[in-house]
């Protein structure tokens, strides 16, 4: 196991519970509170007030329990993403000598993680981005710098199932919880292929996503197969990784948020 990597508390690495979504959930429990009021009060439609105040409660709850993820995911509070991380980057066979390719690296933080986690290798972050996960390029570059590694490190735009890359272009590759999001590709699957071919023929890989999600992935034992068949030297597969160490705390593993989680991970 490799030695936990710790990042700068200054860093600006986001949150799976992005803060845009909460300004949304807390707005829409202020105008249904307000509009309970008016229907109940000012107009006097008690019924209808009423079935407001409850919808209102609910969204209540549901923005407290969202609020509760996201305060445990925080890296500088709950640290669930940094752990996370270092659990894929505990898993990935590599020595750290040559090039990494980190497929939707978001803010940076698993791309600084890898970086610092291995001194000698040059890093390439890709991601799409988007305003909806309040991420981009320039806080990436800028997280870099503070991590003092933004000379081995660059990020580009791309697409993850359709990757700017040649064959074996990479010693190494990582993503985390990235391949479900990819719209541009039916099967899923096909975006893990797409990962492997930019790897290299001896190369490492660890990859995490929502494996265990059988809608998504189908029989993922069946796939480890498949890539064993076509030559890979070693492949591992570890189910249900929110439940691996106490990784991700009980009240997170819901379907909306981290369950059916696996790491794939092994050597090309």
């Amino acid at each position: 196991m490799k030695n936990k990597t710790v990042l700068s508390k200054e860093g600006n690495y986001g949150n799976w519970v992005p803060a845009n979504m909460m300004k949304l959930m807390l707005t829409g429990d202020v105008v249904l509170a307000a509009a309970a009021g008016v229907f109940a009060g000012a107009l006097r439609l008690t019924v209808v007030g009423i079935i407001i105040g409850i919808i209102c409660v609910v969204l209540c709850a549901f923005t407290f329990y969202m609020w509760r993820c996201r305060v445990a995911f925080d890296f500088n509070k709950g640290g669930v993403m940094g752990k996370v991380h270092q659990f894929l980057v505990d898993h990935l066979l590599w020595e750290g000598n040559g090039t990494l390719l980190d497929i939707g690296c978001g803010a940076g933080a698993l791309t600084m993680r890898c970086a610092k986690s291995f001194p000698a290798a040059t890093l390439t972050g890709m991601d799409y981005w988007g305003k909806e996960w309040s991420y981009a390029k320039e806080q990436c570059e800028r997280n870099a710098v503070l991590e003092g590694v933004s000379g081995r490190v660059r990020f580009q735009k791309g697409d993850a199932a359709k990757l700017d890359f040649k064959d074996e272009t990479f010693d190494a590759v990582v993503s985390n919880f990235v391949f479900h999001e990819v719209r541009t590709a039916g099967n899923k699957l096909d975006v893990v292929r797409e990962a492997l071919r930019v790897l290299k023929k001896g190369g490492a890989f660890s990859l995490q996503d929502m494996f265990e999600q059988k809608a998504l992935y189908g029989d993922m034992r069946q796939f480890v197969k498949e890539l064993k068949a076509a030559g890979f030297s070693e492949v591992h597969y570890i189910p249900n990784i929110e439940n691996v160490n106490n990784l991700v705390p009980r009240f997170i593993q819901a379907p909306w948020m981290i369950k059916g989680a696996g790491l794939l991970y092994g050597v090309k």
